[in-house]
C-alpha cells in the first residue's frame, strides 16, 4: 500500500510542479497578453492537483498505509504518511470551485499590481484585491479556526501559529525593539552612507550577485537567475530552484541583499532529500522555516563585519573608483544603518520587524471584516506614521509595494518574523557546534555553514514541525531572547 500511495503522491507532486513553472514564466517572461489564457490554465490545472489530492483514492491509500507503516515516529515512512494526512485533511474542507476561483485570480491580480505599482495608483489594485479577500475569508471559513478567522490562513503558512501567539510574540518584541530603534535613531549621524549616492552599473550588481551565489554553493546548473518585478525564489523540484531580483543603478545595495536573501531560499529547496524526490517529505517544514535561511544569509552572514572584510576588496573591483576611499567599517556601518524607511526590503534589520507588525495587524483586521481594502492606503499611512514616525508619499512606496496580496497570500507575512527568531537560534547553535564559522565567513567560505544547515534542516525535509525542529537542534522552542541578544550586541556596537 505505501508504494501505492508513492506512485499517487509522485502524480500530485509532478502536477504541482507544472503549476509552478507556469507560475514562474508568468512573473518573468510571460507577455502581458498571455494574462487570460494563464488564468484559465492554472485554475484548470490547480482545480485537476486538487481532484487527485482529495480523491477517495488518495484518502484510501493514505488510509492504508497509516495501516502498515509503523516503527519510529520520525522515520521516512511514518513522517511522509503524517505529512500527507495533513494535507489531505486541510485541502478536502476546500472545495473545488473556490480552488478554481483562487487560482484564477492570481494571474490577473499579479498583471493588475504591476501597473498600479508603476502608476502608484491604489485605486487600480483595490477592486481585485476586495476579491481576493473575499476569497482567503471564504477560505478561512471552509478550514475552520478556533478563535480568529486569520489563524486559518496562518495556518497555510505557518501549520500551528495563531494570531494570539503572534500578538505575544510581536508584543515582546515591540517591548525591546521599539526604544532601541529610538535610541539609535538619536546617534544615526555617526554613519556616513554618502558613497552610495552614486549611479550603479546593473550588469556589474547582477555579475557580483552571481559570485556571491556561487560562494554561497548556490548550484546553477539547478537554477537559474532572472529579474523580475519583485525577488522571489521558485522550486520545481530540488533540481530545478530559480530565483528572480530587480536592480536600479540608483541602489546599490537593494538588489545585492535580495539576491543573497533569494540565495538561502533556494538552498533550502536544493538541500531537500534527493532520495524523496516527489514524496510528501520532500517540501520545507513551513515558511517560517523557509524564510530563517533567508534571513540568516541575508542578514547574519550578509551584513556581517567578516562578510565584508571579505567583499568589500571583490566589490570594489566590479565599480573602479566609486569606492575606493571607502573602508571595511564605513562599508559595514552603511548596509547596517538603522533609519525609517518606506520600503520593507530595503529596511534595516531593526525596522524591518515593524513593517511586519504593520502589515499584520492590516490583514487580521481585513479577514476580521473590521476594515475593508478602500481602508487601506490610509490605515498603512498611520501605521507607518505610528511605529516610523514617517507617512510615505505615494502608493508605490507605501501599500503598493509588496506582491504577497496580489498573490492571494494573506498570512505569510507572519513568516518573516518567525524566521528571524529562528535564524539567530540557529546560527548561535551552528557556532557552537562549529566555532571557526566567524573566521570562514571573513575568508569566503561558508562550506561549513552549509553543511550544517543542510544535516539540522534542509536533509530533513518535511519531517518535522517547526516546534520539533527547534527542539531536536536546540532542545527547546522558539525563544525570542536570543535574537534580541543578536540585536541588541550588533547594534550597541554600531552606535555606541
Amino acid at each position: 500500500m505505501l508504494e501505492r500511495f508513492k506512485e499517487q503522491w509522485a502524480r500530485i507532486s509532478r502536477l504541482e510542479q507544472i503549476i509552478a513553472v507556469l507560475g514562474w514564466d508568468m512573473e518573468t517572461y510571460m507577455p502581458e497578453g498571455g494574462v487570460k489564457p494563464r488564468a484559465d490554465q492554472l485554475a484548470l490545472l490547480s482545480d485537476l492537483a486538487h481532484q487527485w489530492l482529495t480523491s477517495e483514492e488518495t484518502a484510501r491509500l493514505i488510509e492504508g498505509a497509516e495501516k502498515e507503516v509503523g516503527g519510529d515516529y520520525f522515520s521516512d515512512a511514518v513522517s511522509m504518511i503524517r505529512v500527507a494526512r495533513r494535507a489531505y485533511d486541510k485541502k478536502v474542507k476546500i472545495p473545488r470551485d473556490l480552488v478554481a476561483r483562487l487560482a484564477r485570480i492570481t494571474p490577473r491580480a499579479n498583471s493588475i499590481w504591476i501597473r498600479a505599482r508603476a502608476n502608484s495608483d491604489f485605486r487600480q489594485f483595490q477592486p481585485v484585491l476586495s476579491e481576493i479577500i473575499e476569497l482567503n475569508k471564504e477560505q478561512a471559513e471552509c478550514l475552520g479556526y478556533a478563535e480568529h478567522r486569520y489563524d486559518a490562513l496562518l495556518d497555510l503558512y505557518e501549520p500551528e501559529l495563531t494570531t494570539t501567539r503572534v500578538v505575544r510574540l510581536f508584543n515582546e518584541l515591540k517591548i525591546h525593539i521599539v526604544p532601541l530603534a529610538r535610541e539609535i535613531a538619536d546617534r544615526k549621524d555617526s554613519v556616513r552612507t554618502g558613497f552610495l549616492n552614486q549611479k550603479f552599473s546593473t550588469a556589474q550588481q547582477e555579475a557580483f550577485g552571481m559570485l556571491v551565489l556561487r560562494d554561497m554553493h548556490y548550484d546553477f546548473t539547478r537554477g537559474r537567475q532572472d529579474r523580475s518585478a519583485h525577488p522571489f525564489t521558485t522550486s520545481f523540484s530540488p533540481y530545478d530552484v530559480r530565483i528572480t531580483t530587480r536592480f536600479s543603478e540608483d541602489d546599490l545595495l537593494s538588489a545585492l541583499f535580495s539576491t543573497i536573501h533569494e540565495g538561502g531560499h533556494a538552498l533550502y529547496d536544493q538541500g531537500l532529500p534527493l532520495d524523496l524526490v516527489d514524496t510528501p517529505l520532500c517540501q520545507p517544514i513551513s515558511l517560517g522555516v523557509h524564510e530563517s535561511q533567508s534571513r540568516l544569509w541575508e542578514n547574519i552572514v550578509g551584513r556581517s563585519r567578516g562578510f565584508w572584510k571579505h567583499y568589500l576588496p571583490i566589490l570594489k573591483t566590479y565599480f573602479p573608483g566609486q569606492l575606493d576611499s571607502v573602508d571595511q567599517e564605513q562599508f559595514y556601518r552603511a548596509v547596517n544603518q538603522v533609519k525609517q524607511s518606506y520600503i520593507r526590503v530595503e529596511s534595516d534589520e531593526l525596522t524591518y520587524n515593524l513593517h511586519i507588525f504593520i502589515r499584520f495587524e492590516i490583514e487580521k483586521d481585513l479577514i476580521a471584516g473590521v476594515v475593508t481594502a478602500t481602508d487601506i492606503p490610509e490605515l498603512w499611512n498611520a501605521k507607518y506614521h505610528e511605529y516610523l514616525g514617517i507617512t510615505p508619499p505615494d502608493d508605490a512606496q507605501g501599500c503598493l509595494q509588496d506582491i504577497h496580496w496580489a498573490h492571494g497570500s494573506i498570512g505569510y507575512f507572519p513568516t518573516y518574523v518567525i524566521g528571524n527568531l529562528l535564524s539567530a537560534q540557529l546560527f548561535r547553535k551552528a557556532v557552537e557546534d562549529h566555532p571557526l564559522l566567524p573566521k570562514e565567513i571573513e575568508e569566503g567560505r561558508f562550506d561549513a555553514l552549509l553543511s550544517w544547515l543542510r544535516k539540522n534542516v534542509h536533509s530533513q525535509g518535511s519531517r518535522y514541525t517547526l516546534g520539533e525542529l527547534a527542539a531536536s537542534i536546540t532542545g527547546g522552542d522558539i525563544p525570542v531572547a536570543p535574537y534580541l541578544g543578536y540585536l541588541t550586541e550588533k547594534f550597541h556596537d554600531m552606535y555606541r
